[in-house]
């Protein structure tokens, strides 16, 4: 058989070299391969990424920083979760004709809290600094969030004038690096947050880099114009739990006793961070997962630091029933909620109310198809776009641009929040009745079911189909 091929010829001319090498409108030289190799790589390792960040910090000499969330692809999803509405079992509410309960009280504390915090919707906008965002964004947000009955939060940096008068309620922040921190402002707020961590980057301070620190920026938090603003990472009066109890005293002591007191945490021993934190007297805790968006971080940070916000919620709320303060301290969970379906299921976990950011960032406009010039000169494109740290955002939203931040109308940006937030709210309402539900809260882990073992192992909801939680 062998010599019989040997001696085979084709009854044509034999083919050239360059003919067999399909050389004919390929690029020169490129030796051959298997097909998915040209643009993949075939190493698992060493990525076009992976290559792409080293050949960078050889460049910078330093680790990346940008804006936005986790690229990481390993994150589990609410989309792994579903809801089992009635039907045999129980009965659903009529959508239009019987109601659904969305009122959200935070704080709700007599003899420590006498103004607790009242929301129309379980929703509200998360702490995002001026400095961060353009004061158009702040303000926006303030009105769209008050239109829909909720609430927002100011950040690091002080109380913006905007956004306090644009925001029926307001949550005031105090970070590490305590800028601008005024008793007058605390007085003037419905809520206090004291953060000792968020998810995009637990463990570090806030980023603000020098092309985002305006002369107004710079006023505000005390510092240099144009300068690189990094705030430190923990708080200088208080390195414990027995600590945080004495700050907590005190900040109720400056403010009457009024208002309550929020303490936000990264997501990353939940189950601990959260019982210390009930134990030590806050009213509210906010658990923040690593989806959480931000305005800079090092890169890797957000995609290899803390853990997902729905492996975060059962841990949270299993603490909280641990250590007897559920029903007492409320849970507020945050980080890439992105719809009333992710809440609804967040709220199904355990969660007593959330709270929204990027979300919030996108019904602002964020992202959305124009300036298209401006776009491709970050090197992005609508969609896309995760540019929020170098202050060029094209639609005006975190910038301190005054040409750039005028593209952004206050008038049309908080109606469009303001419609957002109703459209989550409808969302979770239209599940909630689908299970039978007359309350928002009154949602549980029982109105779900895991579409994935890992979906399954990270909340201990029954797996579909056989009803049963995956267990190790």
């Amino acid at each position: 058989m062998a010599d019989d091929l040997t001696e085979y010829e084709f009854p044509f001319p034999p083919a050239t070299e360059d003919s067999i090498a399909m050389r004919d409108g390929a690029a020169a030289n490129r030796p051959a391969g298997v097909p998915e190799s040209y643009d993949q790589g075939k190493s698992a390792r060493w990525s076009p990424k992976a290559i792409a960040d080293v050949h960078a910090m050889s460049q910078l000499g330093r680790y990346q920083l940008r804006g936005f969330n986790t690229f990481s692809t390993r994150m589990p999803t609410f989309d792994d979760l579903v809801f089992v509405p009635a039907s045999m079992t129980r009965l659903p509410l009529e959508g239009y004709r019987e109601s659904c309960e969305t009122e959200t009280v935070l704080g709700d504390r007599p003899g420590l809290v006498s103004n607790p915090i009242r929301l129309a919707i379980p929703i509200y906008v998360a702490s995002m600094s001026f400095g961060a965002l353009s004061a158009n964004a702040k303000a926006a947000l303030g009105y769209g969030a008050s239109k829909a009955g909720t609430m927002t939060c100011t950040g690091e940096g002080g109380m913006l004038e905007d956004e306090r008068e644009a925001s029926n309620l307001l949550v005031y922040q105090i970070t590490p690096s305590r800028y601008m921190l005024d008793l007058e402002h605390l007085r003037m707020a419905d809520g206090i947050e004291l953060v000792m961590g968020q998810g995009a980057k637990p463990g570090t301070g806030g980023v603000l880099l020098g092309m985002k620190v305006s002369e107004r920026v710079a006023r505000m938090r005390s510092l240099p114009l144009g300068v690189d603003q990094r705030s430190t990472v923990r708080h200088p009066d208080f390195l414990g739990a027995d600590d945080l109890q004495v700050k907590i005293e005190e900040l109720r002591e400056a403010t009457g006793y009024k208002i309550p007191i929020f303490a936000k945490i990264g997501a990353t021993r939940p189950r601990y961070d959260v019982a210390i934190a009930a134990k030590a007297g806050a009213d509210v805790v906010v658990v923040d997962g690593t989806e959480g968006g931000t305005g800079a971080s090092p890169e890797m940070l957000l995609d290899h630091t803390g853990i997902p916000t729905m492996s975060a919620v059962r841990a949270a709320r299993e603490a909280l029933d641990e250590c007897g303060k559920s029903g007492e301290v409320s849970l507020v969970i945050a980080g890439g909620i992105r719809s009333g379906v992710d809440a609804a299921k967040a709220l199904a976990l355990g969660a007593d109310a959330i709270m929204i950011g990027t979300a919030a960032l996108m019904a602002l406009g964020c992202n959305s198809p124009r300036y298209f010039e401006d776009y491709e000169a970050l090197g992005t494109s609508p969609g896309r776009c995760h540019h929020c740290h170098t202050g060029r955002c094209p639609v005006g939203i975190t910038t301190q641009e005054p040409e750039l931040e005028e593209r952004l109308d206050v008038a049309g940006a908080a109606e469009r929040v303001a419609r957002f937030l109703t459209a989550m709210t409808m969302e979770i309402t239209l599940l909630a009745k689908s299970c039978g539900k007359s309350s928002v809260h009154n949602l549980e882990v029982e109105d779900l079911r895991a579409l994935s073992l890992e979906a399954s192992a990270f909340t201990g909801v029954s797996l579909a189909g056989i009803d049963r939680p995956f267990t190790w």
